[in-house]
């Protein structure tokens, strides 16, 4: 495949990928409200697989320096990604937030958790990528 190609569909996946993240974190924020997990579902843990999936395409492609993510780009991707992975390991495991406006909490457990899944594959797959750069040298 040209590199332009590559280029587009690293684009459109990173897109669809926040899309299908931010709509199921919308989702989940609804069913937490109501005392349950959607990603606990079978429906839930096809979508979770979806985007971990495209998270894994775009960590490739960035890793390959055809997608999105330049080399310049990496280590911010990194710490906003880490940063990201640890708000929604915070919110997904623990019910004290319910105290901030509910719908808030659950709104802030819900995206942050469904962004989570779709991003740290690709965080996992840049994180081996640097190590790996820094530790040939």
């Amino acid at each position: 495949m040209p590199k332009d190609m590559l280029t587009k569909i690293g684009s459109w996946a990173f897109l669809i990928g926040i899309l299908i993240a931010l709509i199921i974190g919308f989702y989940e924020a609804s069913t937490i409200e109501n005392g349950e997990n959607f990603f606990a579902t079978d429906t839930g843990g096809a979508v979770a697989w979806v985007l971990a999936i495209i998270g894994v395409i775009i960590g490739l492609l960035a890793v390959l320096g055809k997608g999105t993510i330049t080399a310049k780009e990496i280590p911010g991707f990194l710490m906003a990604g880490i940063a990201l992975v640890v708000m929604g390991g915070v919110f997904a495991g623990s019910s004290s937030f319910a105290f901030i406006d509910p719908w808030i909490g659950s709104i802030l457990a819900g995206v942050s958790m469904s962004l989570s899944i779709f991003v740290a594959p690709a965080v996992g797959i840049l994180a081996i990528k640097a190590i790996w750069d820094i530790g040939k040298d």
